[in-house]
């Protein structure tokens, strides 16, 4: 299964014993929005609702952190997923929130995980079914499976100011990027480029051809051949980066988790304004 599936392929399959549905859809907290209420009113047929605003590490330092090892487990377990099912995420976000499902799903080693390119808006839009009928399904036992993606910490991002071994591409729009009056944001973490999420998707909020975000990170500065890592304002539309970079084939970009949250709240770290360098 492809990383990336359509409306059509999804419409083809939705009574495979081995396809599970998740609702990945996350909105800003300035959003007068509830995914939950969203969820219940219509969602696609055998949809179970992810509920990602709460999959995070509540005890962790970090703003909005990824979930534990454990945590992961006792949320797939509790959902009734199944190792080894193939899993399509769909969202209903301007975010695009189902590729931070995808990167927890995946750094937790969920191997056929995919995302529904265009999300629910473009199901709708096609005129294909939606339901308010509760899926069924029984929780499935699941073992606390380690880690096989990185995150990256605050220390490890001010020790990069220095030694420049990784790229960090910021995925904030130009004016938090750089630090514009009244953008609610100092800049951004020194050294830096920016690379907008939405540059990665079509107006219709599919995703744009692998050539085209290629083209996009190497007009940004990025060298795709040397080490990335993505930031954002909470490690939310960075996961868009690092989706987008699996499109073109490379894994082994990571995320600074909290990103702009945990970095722009601490005084005594350095902040860059203005435009990249």
């Amino acid at each position: 299964m492809d990383n990336l599936v359509s409306t059509e392929w999804l419409a083809a399959r939705l009574d495979a014993p081995d396809l599970v549905i998740l609702d990945a859809t996350m909105h800003l907290p300035d959003e007068p929005r509830d995914a939950r209420a969203e969820f219940a009113a219509g969602h696609i047929p055998g949809a179970r609702f992810l509920d990602l605003a709460s999959f995070v590490d509540p005890a962790s330092d970090v703003p909005k952190a990824i979930p534990t090892a454990e945590q992961f487990a006792a949320r797939m377990e509790a959902l009734g997923v199944t190792p080894g099912s193939r899993i399509v995420l769909y969202d209903d976000s301007a975010i695009r929130s189902s590729a931070r499902a995808w990167f927890i799903l995946t750094r937790y080693g969920e191997q056929k995980v995919a995302i529904l390119d265009g999300g629910i808006a473009k199901w709708r839009m096609e005129g294909r079914g939606l339901t308010d009928l509760a899926t069924g399904y029984a929780p499935r036992p699941r073992s606390v499976c380690e880690a096989v993606r990185s995150v990256r910490d605050k220390r490890e991002m001010l020790a990069n100011i220095d030694s420049g071994e990784w790229q960090v591409v910021d995925a904030r729009d130009a004016a938090r990027f750089e630090g514009r009056f009244g953008s609610g944001s100092e800049g951004h973490i020194p050294g830096a480029r920016n690379l907008h999420f939405a540059r990665l998707l079509r107006e219709d909020g599919t995703y744009r051809s692998p050539d085209a975000i290629r083209t996009e990170f190497e007009s940004a500065g990025i060298d795709l051949d040397e080490p990335v890592v993505t930031s954002c304002n909470s490690g939310m539309t960075a996961s868009v980066l690092l989706f987008a970079l699996a499109r073109i084939g490379k894994y082994d970009a990571t995320l600074y988790d909290g990103s702009w949250l945990d970095w722009g709240c601490d005084p005594d770290l350095p902040k860059e304004s203005g435009e990249a360098r």
